[in-house]
């Protein structure tokens, strides 16, 4: 099985700035992902937004297909 997102050329980034983690069972797991990766994410993931001029995309970690190392 392959998801929907995986079926298109993904997209690349680079994480800007992270949040404090997530929660499960009541509990903040930090993330996997840190300030500096180039990450791989779906082409329709994520939420665009405008600041100071310049254009952000806010992803969950969850649509995150991969951090290129």
């Amino acid at each position: 099985y392959v998801p929907d997102t995986a079926k298109e050329k993904p997209q690349e980034g680079k994480v800007v700035e992270v949040g404090s983690g997530r929660y499960e069972d009541g509990k903040l797991v930090p993330l996997e992902v840190k300030v500096g990766d180039s990450v791989l994410y779906g082409k329709y993931s994520g939420t665009e937004i405008k600041q100071g001029g310049k254009e952000y995309l806010i992803v969950r970690e969850s649509d995150i297909l991969a951090i290129v190392k």
